[in-house]
């Protein structure tokens, strides 16, 4: 027989007590602790790799439709400093922050989550469920700041313009409609769950096991190493899909080398123009952003977990 509700308590409003201050059975507050430390941790990396991140996007948009000798990363950053002033390594800065703080938050911050929803599922935390996690947070992270990062990428390549980030948006949207921010939208999902599984999947994979066969345990040294692996893996899996991701969000500068209707499009005709090696163009140099910029989040985060009273991703 089933047990009664208490007098005067109706066994609605004690299920309703039960789920108070909780999403999908986790506490609101851990929710928000996995949210700010990953946006944080994911905003101070950003900060601080930014100049690569803008000559990154200028390398990949050398030679649109063209093949030819390519500029270097140093070459280029010698070059921008020189024409453009060393305030345009830091072009698309305030955007850049902006989408760090959500996307971050929101990309690193479902991980953990996703990845317990699929051990009460399944009832494993193999390597394909830390796939798959790491690539539905990633996805769904990048469809909701997709504006944010088209936003970015513009200002990043028109230093001449004067107006800010508020105003660029303005005349996005007047000039070429609400859908413009969401050009390039699906490789910059499809760059995301691959970004995301990489990253989260190989950090954790070698934080586990590092601790296995090697004297390391929890701390600097283990985020480190674990970060530089999973920096590594995820440019080596990223690059053309973000180079892509990168030419469609800036179609008005490619117009030379004619519209790309979608995502495989735009590989085609770079394979088909430019070569292969076009679909790598910025790739050191998302290497030498990604790679730090891994390695910095990984350990700022690892230690606001501690702080915030989470166990270590």
């Amino acid at each position: 027989m089933a047990a009664s509700a208490p007098s005067g308590e109706s066994p609605i409003s004690g299920l309703k007590k039960v789920k108070e201050g909780h999403i999908l059975g986790i506490p609101i507050s851990t929710v928000a602790s996995h949210f700010g430390t990953s946006g944080i941790s994911v905003a101070v990396a950003t900060g601080l790799t930014h100049p690569l991140d803008v000559l990154k996007v200028r390398l990949q948009m050398q030679l649109v439709g063209q093949r030819g000798p390519l500029i270097g990363m140093g070459g280029l950053c010698v070059h921008l400093v020189k024409s453009e002033g060393l305030k345009s390594l830091y072009l698309g800065l305030t955007p850049a922050l902006t989408r760090s703080v959500i996307y971050g938050g929101l990309r690193l911050g479902l991980y953990e989550p996703s990845k317990y929803v699929c051990e009460l599922a399944f009832e494993s935390t193999n390597i394909l469920v830390k796939i798959a996690s790491g690539a539905f947070s990633g996805a769904v992270a990048t469809a909701l700041t997709n504006p944010v990062e088209v936003l970015k990428v513009r200002l990043q390549m028109n230093a001449t313009s004067s107006k800010g980030p508020l105003q660029e948006l303005q005349r996005i949207t007047h000039e070429e409609g609400m859908t413009a921010l969401w050009k390039g939208v699906g490789p910059a999902m499809a760059r995301a769950a691959l970004l995301t599984a990489s990253q989260l999947a190989t950090y954790d994979e070698s934080k586990q096991a590092l601790m296995r066969w090697t004297p390391l345990e929890e701390g600097f040294y283990l985020h480190l190493i674990s970060s530089t692996i999973a920096g590594a893996v995820s440019t080596l899996m990223t690059a053309p899909v973000d180079m892509v991701k990168t030419r469609l969000m800036l179609q008005r500068e490619s117009k030379g080398a004619g519209m790309y209707k979608n995502g495989f499009h735009c590989a085609y005709q770079v394979l088909h123009t430019e070569g292969p090696r076009g679909l790598f163009k910025g790739g050191l140099t998302l290497f030498a952003r990604l790679g730090p910029q891994t390695t910095i989040t990984f350990i700022i985060c690892e230690q606001l977990r501690e702080l915030a009273g989470l166990k270590a991703i």
